[in-house]
């Protein structure tokens, strides 16, 4: 999820290249609706976001017993505020804008193992999904 097209194609092109599906949301309202439809591994957010911003969006996707366990990494850059509020609410990992495509494959990817190999992180879907 990025209100930037430019940032939400360069995610969606690296991940593919990967072998990976990617669905993107415009802002957090979006991405709760396309959640609950597609059932994500993996959710990337970016903090400053439209209507409803990545913080909040994280903290309603951990109230939400449906997607309480999916692992959510923000990629933004962010204020150390930011990150604290982030690790309170329970997202897993962060990417500091500008990132290189090598370390967001490294993050999404570290974050499906995880969940697949019943870590800290609830067993979910392996199809290899990543929403952003």
């Amino acid at each position: 999820m990025d209100d930037n097209k430019v940032i939400r194609q360069l995610i969606r092109v690296n991940l593919e290249l990967e072998g990976l599906e990617v669905v993107t949301a415009a802002d957090g309202a979006e991405c709760l609706d396309v959640v609950h439809q597609v059932r994500p591994d993996v959710i990337t957010l970016d903090v400053v976001m439209p209507r409803l911003d990545g913080l909040r969006t994280a903290a309603r996707l951990r109230a939400d017993p449906r997607t309480r366990d999916l692992p959510l990494a923000i990629i933004s850059a962010c204020t150390q505020y930011e990150v604290d509020t982030g690790l309170d609410v329970g997202v897993d990992a962060f990417l500091a804008k500008p990132f290189e495509p090598a370390e967001l494959v490294s993050v999404v990817r570290r974050l499906i193992e995880r969940e697949r190999e019943g870590g800290v992180l609830g067993a979910g879907e392996a199809a290899g999904r990543a929403g952003g």
